[in-house]
């Protein structure tokens, strides 16, 4: 395993690439989703997602210096393509948690940062980590919200969105049935 600087500079590219899958997923969702809430949802973390990517990848070129970062990266950047593509053919419902688990695994990164910033005194590294991390937070917890009713919709049999909007946030499931 890495040491020192080698070790920062692969764990933030390692943060680049799943970031910049993250959000080309929820760019991707954004205009692929059936449900407007879940459209709504991407579009209003995608400017937030995309400064986090800024910073992330403007900390990246401060480290640079070492030529196999860019090797990984080329090399891993095509293998979400296809993967992006499959979740095409998935129900919002599936994307959605999907977009959950990847907002998940950046939170976790910029929450590391954070800390390991704070610990090392690095103050950017800090601050990335903080911004990231409470931003991150908000989508899941919005993300967790929405995919909760559409988990319930989805037991409930609703299909019609409007019919959604009728009903009571708190409706209640029977888990004996």
């Amino acid at each position: 395993m890495d040491k020192g600087l080698a070790f920062l500079k692969s764990q933030v590219n390692n943060a680049v690439i799943q970031h910049a899958s993250f959000l080309g997923a929820l760019a991707a969702h954004e205009d692929q989703a059936d449900d407007p809430r879940f459209s709504a949802l991407c579009s209003r973390h995608l400017s937030n997602m995309r400064e986090h990517q800024r910073m992330l990848e403007e900390y990246q070129s401060q480290l640079v210096g070492d030529s196999r970062m860019a090797n990984i990266e080329i090399g891993m950047t095509p293998a979400v393509v296809p993967d992006l593509a499959d979740t095409a053919r998935e129900s919002d419902y599936i994307r959605l948690v999907g977009d959950i688990v990847m907002a998940r695994q950046s939170e976790d990164a910029f929450k590391t940062f954070r800390e390991a910033g704070r610990m090392m005194g690095n103050r950017t590294l800090q601050e990335i980590g903080d911004i990231g991390e409470r931003h991150h937070d908000a989508y899941v917890k919005e993300a967790n919200r929405l995919v909760q009713h559409m988990f319930v919709e989805r037991v409930q049999g609703i299909d019609d969105i409007d019919s959604v909007r009728r009903q009571s946030a708190f409706t209640r499931l029977d888990a004996t049935t």
